[in-house]
């Protein structure tokens, strides 16, 4: 029964966005058909992780804050679905293992770089996602979402309505790190994933980053 957790629970999603939402999606062309990716993406309400997973055209996992799986109906049901309690207080060792782990089995993992949900713009990234791009050494693709930040209760997974869209970027890798890898350098590396997050968004989306994005070379 587990295993039909997200199956099912995806193809209802789906079902939702067409009755209720206008739903869009553009890029999917961009997402890889097989092998390991990151996905990053701007997080603006708890109905992000299902409208990902019904617009990416694979399986997604993901990390989730610790505390949503204290009721242990909503802890199976997570797990089930793809999600793994992370501990945003502190360095979780225990998530940070279970994401290389996902990965290398040649998985899509979405993380959400703010760490929290930003629902009126983007906000600065942590370098978690960096860090783990860099040990991984795999390709990440950037997603922008739109509309999310109006539907705040989960419980609108069922009855999402509005203008929701996601927009899929091309793939992209960070550079390779000769030596130490430094504050500065996973600052920086930090900064490169959320400006390639803000190309994708709206201009009033783009929050810290909005005069940013025009200094880099994002094709």
């Amino acid at each position: 029964m587990t295993k039909l957790i997200f199956p099912v629970a995806t193809f209802l999603q789906k079902l939702t966005l067409k009755v209720f939402a206008r739903w869009k999606v553009v890029g999917r062309e961009y997402v890889p058909p097989i092998g390991s990716v990151i996905v990053v993406s701007n997080h603006q309400s708890n109905f992000d992780p299902a409208l990902i997973s019904a617009s990416l055209g694979r399986r997604p996992w993901f990390l989730a804050k610790h505390t949503l799986f204290k009721n242990s109906l909503s802890a199976w049901f997570l797990r089930a679905y793809g999600a793994f309690p992370v501990n945003r207080n502190g360095v979780d060792i225990k998530a940070y293992k279970w994401a290389l782990d996902i990965v290398s089995k040649g998985e899509v993992l979405v993380l959400f770089p703010e760490g929290v949900r930003s629902p009126g713009g983007l906000s600065k990234g942590k370098s978690g996602v960096a860090q783990l791009a860099i040990k991984s050494q795999l390709p990440i693709l950037p997603v922008a979402i739109t509309g999310t930040e109006k539907l705040g209760s989960v419980l609108r997974v069922f009855n999402p309505t509005g203008n929701l869209e996601i927009n899929i970027g091309r793939v992209f890798s960070l550079p390779e790190v000769e030596g130490k890898l430094t504050k500065e350098i996973l600052e920086s590396f930090t900064d490169m994933i959320m400006v390639r997050i803000a190309y994708l968004l709206p201009d009033n989306y783009r929050g810290v980053y909005k005069n940013e994005f025009n200094e880099m070379d994002l094709h």
